[in-house]
């Protein structure tokens, strides 16, 4: 009966989703954050009030410093990303991401 309902309601397979890596710019701790392609992002208007593309803006605190960072993305129509910046840190890349928490788990031996 639950299968069911899930099937009737919900969706079966899984939303797109982008995974953001970033490094605060004050300590150098990495965080990672997952975007929903299809309910996080708000839609940008052109001057004859049609959709553009896709915005956000998501704020990333780091589990040391905690200092605020933020993020703002930018995608086509397509939701594909045309832009990314991060205030007070830096994007790094999902390799980048997982080498400094491999090398944050040693120093924690």
């Amino acid at each position: 009966m639950m299968q069911w309902l899930r099937q009737l309601f919900g969706r079966t397979e899984e939303a797109p989703f982008l995974l953001l890596h970033a490094r605060c710019g004050r300590c150098g701790a990495v965080v990672q954050t997952r975007i929903n392609l299809y309910n996080d992002l708000s839609v940008e208007y052109d001057d004859r009030e049609e959709p553009a593309g896709y915005w956000i803006r998501k704020e990333l605190m780091d589990d040391r410093c905690f200092r605020l960072m933020t993020a703002e993305l930018r995608f086509d129509r397509q939701r594909r990303l045309i832009s990314q910046e991060v205030t007070g840190g830096q994007i790094i890349t999902a390799e980048e991401y997982e080498a400094a928490r491999q090398q944050a788990r040693k120093q924690t031996r």
